[in-house]
């Protein structure tokens, strides 16, 4: 079941918090970076998956232990290699191949819950009805709650069904 829910993510009660970055993304901004800042082991373990495997548009990286707080990433754009500051856009192809390879993860790993911001249509993204359908087309069957926050509200805690 997917729910849009309205709150701050970082006080989210979901076992998987989703987020998606760039290829050999900085981790700098946004839910990447609070998320660096509060599991500086990912932000690490992450480059350094990058640099030894990179990776590709449409694949999903999981970071954490089963019974604990997992973070999947999932890489929607390619990253500029060059400036890894530099804003790049996600691309429709790559955002529905991301959620599709985290359906394959949720199989695999059995996720209770999971929570994610706008995945691909937040500052510079796709269009939200555009990810929307994608994300339903993909997800809209698995049967765990996924909590997707449409407005980051700091610091309120969301109305999370089933938690």
């Amino acid at each position: 079941m997917i729910y849009e829910v309205e709150g701050d993510l970082m006080l989210s009660r979901a076992r998987v918090i989703v987020q998606g970055v760039a290829a050999n993304d900085p981790m700098s901004r946004g839910l990447a970076r609070k998320l660096g800042q509060r599991f500086p082991a990912m932000a690490e373990d992450f480059q350094s998956w990058s640099e030894q495997d990179p990776p590709q548009p449409g694949q999903a990286w999981l970071w954490g232990e089963p019974g604990k707080i997992q973070i999947v990433n999932l890489i929607t754009h390619q990253g500029d290699t060059e400036d890894p500051g530099r804003l790049s856009r996600p691309n429709k192809i790559s955002v529905n191949q991301a959620f599709r390879a985290l359906n394959n993860l949720y199989k695999q790993e059995r996720f209770k819950s999971m929570a994610m911001p706008k995945i691909g249509a937040g500052e510079f993204g796709l269009d939200w009805a555009e990810v929307r359908a994608m994300l339903h087309a993909q997800l809209g069957q698995v049967l765990i709650p996924i909590f997707v926050y449409t407005k980051d509200l700091d610091g309120q805690v969301a109305h999370e069904p089933g938690l």
